[in-house]
């Protein structure tokens, strides 16, 4: 009797919400004989009245995903400021339109998977998560253990997207089966059970509406949005950047993410910015063509400096310099000026998109360091890989500030035996834990110099230090950081590094704009994504090549996601009919265009002490929707639904 979702579920509920709610687990000494066990289990479901579109859910009083209601939370989420009447009113143009888009799937390449051990009373969990902390919270209070009886261990991992912040099911369920038989568990998803039960990223239909001076001041915007968050609770609001993009005082929102017979919906790569930044980001595209202005001249128009929700200014934005050079490396000067103008079947386009996303992270984030007796830096951190490179830019920033080879340093992450380390999401790694990884190196430098005072006889001034070797005033070699490691008291050189808080009255913002070169066949709806230039200011560089490969998947994300990806239902059964890789389409080499990447700006010295910003998330925030606008510069039809296929292609043309 173990509540799941706070309390709005169970371990294994009798009251099944979905196609993939769990209702019984088998343990067996092979995966067919597992199979063969489940086939015999006989259940008897009673029938009852389900929905799995959002909006029919809205005006529907009658069935109830949950008694209490079928919206999150009970009531919508609302946000204004200033005098949304006033400013539609003082408009000299007011345009207005309906977005849609689709619910996509996590899809990570390595799946969903726990493997547990009782030792004695202590449970040691090996988990594909990217939040080890989380997992320990969930299982304990799950189990009604301590926290001190769990440990969970993921030392690497191969991608989440979100997906694995939170526990699964399936530990717990591995757990209590350990526990029975009293021998390891293991339990994986296969790639069906992942597309049904461990998330998605919510549709969303979002109504929109924009007003504007005849020079392109914005004077109103508001924004309603209905999506579906599945059958527990989550959240599914998308009106993040209209409500802070662009300079505007007359902003009104309102979302309703809608309880439905469908997966539970979960973080995927910045939730709610991908979705809302598509709609958007066209709607602005169309207010610039509605007064023959230049797109980037609009958004210029109405470029602001502060945060508009938290009235406090930006930490650092180069989203200015991010215009300039992105355009000229696309060849923003030879797009189409009437969209569609283009001659042949074969149409080209371009178009850009603007992306806003917070990726400042802060504290609790700590890193220990310790040096052994043989001289190796060993760096101790509870945060986790998954696959972003967090072992590189640790043994970085540890090696340039010890200034030691890097084969000298060992990082070793994924443990909660280890200093508490955040979950790895929300473009929040890097700029939370490098803070404190700097400080812990920088205090083991200062006892390193204490330790070489005591071991020669000189006080800490008359001392020199340069990669690796104390030296006198008068440059004199002395002795070596091995010497003093074998030299001094086991343990002695341990110190612990902590994240500092971040500065108040700042917002620690990322900004990037990207810009698409697409062909589109107008025989066949096919599209093909010649290039992408991503321009973005996100802090200092870490480590360029880990920088590329973010934005390199993050993009191609978001070309899934602006042009294939789709989880398909049937309205009728309330089934998932593509729960697999063979029907749900993801971009492979053959989709991949060129793609550049270009850094404004320099460290964010307001940031942290790193001047660190994350990026995970900005990677593929503004690609769908630079993709849908590069499309109708194309075209010269506006395609308002992701993904943009070929058939609504060759509707919407035919139609026009």
């Amino acid at each position: 009797d173990i509540n799941w979702y706070g309390e709005s579920s169970k371990l294994f509920d009798k009251h099944v919400r979905y196609q993939g709610d769990e209702v019984a687990c088998i343990v067996a000494e092979t995966e067919n004989s597992a199979e063969e066990a489940l086939n015999k289990i006989m259940v008897s479901y009673d029938i009852l009245p389900f929905e799995v579109d959002a909006e029919k859910l809205l005006n529907n009083t009658e069935l109830k995903v949950h008694d209490w209601g079928n919206i999150n939370k009970g009531k919508p989420d609302e946000y204004s400021r200033g005098n949304i009447d006033e400013g539609f009113s003082s408009s000299d143009y007011i345009i207005e339109d309906t977005f849609s888009t689709q619910v996509a799937i996590h899809n990570p390449t390595e799946v969903h998977c726990s493997v547990v051990n009782w030792e004695d009373d202590k449970l040691i969990v090996y988990d594909s998560t990217q939040g080890i902390f989380e997992v320990r919270e969930t299982v304990a209070k799950a189990l009604g253990l301590s926290e001190e009886k769990v440990q969970v261990i993921k030392e690497y991992m191969g991608g989440g997207f979100g997906s694995k912040l939170e526990a699964g099911k399936y530990t717990v369920m591995a757990a209590i089966l350990s526990k029975k038989i009293k021998r390891p568990v293991k339990i994986t998803l296969d790639r069906r059970e992942m597309n049904l039960a461990v998330g998605n990223r919510p549709d969303s239909i979002q109504k929109l509406k924009l007003g504007m001076k005849k020079d392109g001041t914005l004077t109103a915007l508001s924004q309603e949005t209905i999506a579906s968050v599945g059958a527990y609770p989550s959240g599914g609001g998308c009106s993040w950047p209209l409500r802070t993009l662009y300079k505007c005082d007359n902003v009104e929102t309102i979302e309703f993410s809608m309880l439905t017979n469908t997966g539970k919906a979960r973080p995927f790569r910045a939730p709610g910015h991908v979705q809302g930044t598509f709609a958007f980001e066209a709607l602005i595209d169309d207010a610039a063509l509605k007064i023959d202005m230049d797109p980037i001249e609009f958004r210029l128009k109405n470029y602001v400096d502060n945060d508009q929700v938290w009235g406090v200014k930006y930490s650092s934005k180069k989203l200015k310099e991010a215009y300039k050079i992105g355009a000229e490396k696309i060849g923003w000067q030879n797009r189409n000026k009437i969209p569609g103008s283009g001659k042949g079947y074969i149409k080209s386009g371009i178009g850009m998109a603007t992306q806003i996303w917070w990726g400042g992270g802060g504290p609790p984030a700590h890193a220990n360091i310790k040096i052994t007796k043989d001289g190796l830096v060993n760096v101790y951190s509870g945060t986790q890989d998954i696959g972003t490179g967090t072992y590189t830019f640790i043994s970085q920033i540890t090696a340039e500030i010890l200034e030691v080879p890097l084969m000298n340093i060992i990082v070793h992450l994924g443990n909660t035996e280890y200093p508490y380390g955040p979950s790895s999401g929300g473009s929040t790694t890097a700029p939370s834990i490098s803070p404190a990884v700097r400080d812990a190196a920088e205090k083991m430098k200062r006892k390193l110099y204490s330790a070489a005072a005591a071991l020669t006889n000189l006080a800490e001034s008359k001392l020199k230090y340069s990669e690796g070797i104390f030296y006198s005033d008068k440059n004199e070699k002395l002795i070596t950081l091995l010497e003093i490691a074998s030299q001094v008291q086991a343990d002695s050189l341990l110190v612990k590094g902590s994240r500092e808080e971040n500065i108040k009255g700042l917002a620690v913002q990322t900004f990037g704009a990207q810009f698409a070169d697409v062909e589109v066949d107008t025989l066949t709806g096919n599209v093909r994504v010649k290039k992408v230039v991503a321009a973005h200011d996100i802090g200092r560089v870490l480590n360029r090549q880990t920088l590329e490969n973010q934005f390199h998947g993050g993009i191609m994300q978001g070309l899934g996601m602006a042009l294939m990806e789709e989880r398909i239902m049937d309205y009728d059964y309330g089934k998932m009919l593509n729960a697999n890789f063979h029907d749900y389409k993801i971009p492979t080499m053959m989709d991949t265009p060129e793609i550049e990447v270009i850094i404004v700006g320099e460290m964010d010295e307001q940031a942290n002490n790193m001047g660190v910003k994350g990026i995970g998330e900005p990677a593929m925030i503004p690609t769908p929707g630079a993709i849908g606008n590069a499309i109708y510069n194309a075209i010269g039809v506006r395609i308002k639904s992701l993904p943009i296929t070929p058939d609504k292609i060759i509707n919407a043309l035919n139609n026009n």
